[in-house]
């Protein structure tokens, strides 16, 4: 009873328990599986994202926009925040895997493919949906590929360069152009467009998905490490994400 009555009295002098907030910025791709994962979150905390491309939010952080948790589509942005001491490099922890993978509407009949070599050779007048080749990770992978199989001059001429993967994506799975340059994963989130081919592993560095701590309040800390947890870790995992890459 005495218990009950100290509690009460705490509540009506400082008021309800307040939720802490904990803003997080990520890459486009990773929009599916991370609400799936706020979803879950069995918290009082208030998690929101801003999805974006990496390199648009990387400049944002650079110009002191106020995010707790950047989660980036490849590791060198999050290298270049942590050059200049926006990032503690012992707060960076990877998270997932993809793959990069050649996407066409899945109503579309296209030639079937053979090589990447006759791919390009025959696209004509087809266009290619790609995310921007020297800015955002998911184009940077596709320009390397394209490069390292020999078929960047022949591609570069048919790319429809957009914002972000998923506004790519979002062109092939309306049919506006014919082919996309994607990840395997935002592939298997839209049941428009299907996988025409695959990237070889080795045509791109490591499609890695580093997050980055940026603030240090309990709520931040508490989301940070759960997303390192078995469960977040599984549903990365249901959304056709791979384990992280050991060697990054």
């Amino acid at each position: 009873m005495m218990t009950r009555l100290i509690f009460a009295l705490v509540v009506l002098i400082c008021g309800p328990v307040r939720a802490d907030q904990v803003t997080v910025f990520a890459a486009a791709s990773l929009r599916n599986v991370l609400d799936e994962i706020i979803a879950g979150y069995d918290t009082d905390d208030d998690v929101t994202v801003s999805y974006a491309g990496s390199s648009t939010l990387a400049r944002q952080i650079q110009m002191g926009a106020p995010a707790d948790i950047f989660i980036s589509a490849n590791l060198d942005w999050v290298r270049v925040l942590e050059k200049q001491g926006l990032i503690q490099a012992e707060l960076i922890k990877m998270l997932a895997s993809n793959r990069l993978v050649l996407i066409k509407n899945a109503t579309n009949t296209l030639p079937e493919f053979s090589s990447w070599t006759d791919w390009a050779e025959t696209l004509g007048d087809a266009q290619v949906a790609s995310a921007m080749v020297n800015a955002v990770p998911a184009g940077l992978y596709a320009k390397a590929a394209l490069e390292n199989l020999g078929v960047w001059d022949t591609v570069a001429p048919n790319l429809v360069q957009s914002d972000n993967v998923r506004a790519a994506l979002a062109l092939v799975a309306l049919g506006a152009v014919d082919y996309g340059i994607t990840y395997k994963t935002d592939a298997l989130s839209e049941d428009q467009v299907s996988v025409h081919a695959e990237f070889p592993t080795t045509s791109h560095g490591p499609i890695a998905y580093p997050a980055a701590q940026l603030t240090h309040t309990p709520a931040v800390k508490t989301f940070f490490a759960y997303l390192q947890s078995d469960p977040a870790q599984d549903i990365f995992q249901r959304f056709g994400f791979l384990p992280p890459d050991p060697g990054q």
